[in-house]
């Protein structure tokens, strides 16, 4: 999710979303990655012409390239770099909202259950062994940097710094996740749940696994057959209901989230029940493309 304002440095997207065929390319790379060739095709354009919006598309971050050998020659493949742009503009409000954040490390986790294909790394090394759930209770887990599972859920215990007389208006969550295929899948579908105070605030289905290159932040030794970036997803619980990246999911409500004088709890879950079960992985400051933990905000 690209988050644009009106610094002049985004001008490049908003010039690459100005124009019919662009938006046209985007809606077609949505739904799978497409060569030069067939785009132009699609869009009845010359190659000349396809290539100056490719160019304008990967200049802005909308879209990434990567030439493939395919037929006996070789051809440009593109694919949708981001999933949104949201826009925000200036306010006119003086005074910036009363907000406590925390930051909350992906290794920090207080329960969970999970299983098989699962594992945890820090940014040097793997934790254990893949696929032996009792890695997750190794002390080295606090450094964790990607975990992953098939099924199942991980908790965390968030404090509460809220004071008596306090209440909080809105909670937002902001955490790099995605599925956990075998390997990577970029069409792996997965229903990931998130609850807060035991509340289930609603459901985001997962797309895949990676699946197109590495990961920007992914360390080098890293291999390039698993898991290398996910998707930068916002949870908010508003007065009105709960959202995901600006889409509402559901009608919880922050008045609906029992209240703890200490702490919140967080769980991140995929049921086996859930029509899609594609597991879970969870990306640290270090792995991924967003450099940033769960950060977990209260506002005031």
């Amino acid at each position: 999710m690209i988050r644009a304002n009106t610094d002049r440095k985004w001008l490049p997207v908003y010039e690459a979303l100005a124009n019919g065929a662009r938006l046209r390319i985007l809606e077609l790379l949505a739904e799978r990655p497409m060569n030069l060739k067939d785009l132009a095709q699609a869009l009845d354009l010359s190659g000349p012409m396809m290539t100056m919006h490719i160019r304008k598309l990967e200049q802005a971050g909308l879209i990434r390239t990567r030439m493939v050998r395919k037929d006996g020659g070789t051809h440009k493949m593109c694919s949708l770099a981001e999933d949104g742009v949201e826009i925000a503009f200036p306010s006119r409000e003086k005074e910036a909202r009363p907000v406590q954040e925390v930051s909350v490390p992906i290794g920090h986790y207080t329960r969970y259950e999970v299983y098989p294909t699962c594992g945890l790394a820090t940014k040097d090394q793997v934790i254990g062994q893949y696929d032996d759930a009792r890695y997750f209770l190794e002390p080295e887990r606090m450094s964790a940097q990607i975990l992953w599972f098939g099924k199942g859920f991980v908790e965390y215990q968030i404090p509460n710094y809220l004071l008596t007389g306090q209440k909080a208006e809105e909670i937002e969550i902001s955490l790099e996740i995605g599925s956990e295929a075998p390997g990577v899948n970029k069409h792996w579908p997965s229903d990931i749940h998130f609850y807060l105070n035991g509340v289930l605030l609603g459901v985001w289905t997962s797309p895949g696994d990676s699946g197109e290159g590495r990961g920007k932040l992914t360390p080098d030794w890293w291999p390039d057959h698993i898991n290398q970036y996910g998707w930068l997803k916002m949870i908010r619980v508003r007065r009105d209901g709960t959202y995901v990246d600006g889409q509402r999911v559901s009608d919880v409500t922050i008045a609906d989230i029992p209240a703890a004088r200490n702490h919140w709890t967080l769980r991140l879950a995929v049921p086996e029940d859930a029509e899609h079960v594609g597991g879970l992985t969870i990306y640290g400051e270090s792995f991924g493309n967003y450099a940033q933990d769960i950060l977990f905000r209260v506002y005031t």
